[in-house]
């Protein structure tokens, strides 16, 4: 790999890593507000609002954790792609089913954050996640 796109491919690394650490780290301190996020999407009932609630903050600080580290980044890369699919197709039905709610990304119960805010930063998350993938170590 060209030194340049090993650094590149590292930068992007911490700093996706160091992304979903803060996400997952900001709902896992108020477990209750995320839960109200997720329940505002209206997708899964209220007991599977609580289970996510209590799993994917997890998932993301796990995921940010490898990437950070550089300790199967490829997996955790995989992982964030996924996550990112979701999040955006959730996104998106929101605005085709006309929700008007804030997306519950970082914080729970500040600014709004508009649901084609989010769909871009998560686009751009994604195609990082991408990156990661094909650039990195097998």
């Amino acid at each position: 790999m060209q030194p340049v796109a090993r650094h590149l491919t590292a930068v992007l690394r911490v700093a996706l890593g160091a992304v979903f650490l803060y996400a997952g780290m900001l709902k896992i301190s108020n477990p209750a507000a995320f839960a109200g996020s997720i329940a505002s999407y209206q997708v899964i009932g209220y007991v599977g609002t609580y289970v996510v609630a209590a799993i994917l903050p997890w998932v993301e600080v796990i995921c940010g954790a490898l990437l950070v580290t550089g300790w199967r980044a490829r997996t955790a890369a995989a992982m964030a792609v996924v996550l990112n699919v979701v999040f955006i197709v959730l996104l998106f039905s929101t605005v085709v089913r006309g929700l008007d709610i804030d997306c519950g990304c970082f914080r729970q119960g500040g600014e709004k954050t508009s649901a084609w805010t989010a769909i871009f930063r998560d686009l751009m998350l994604m195609v990082a996640a991408g990156f990661i993938y094909r650039k990195g170590t097998r």
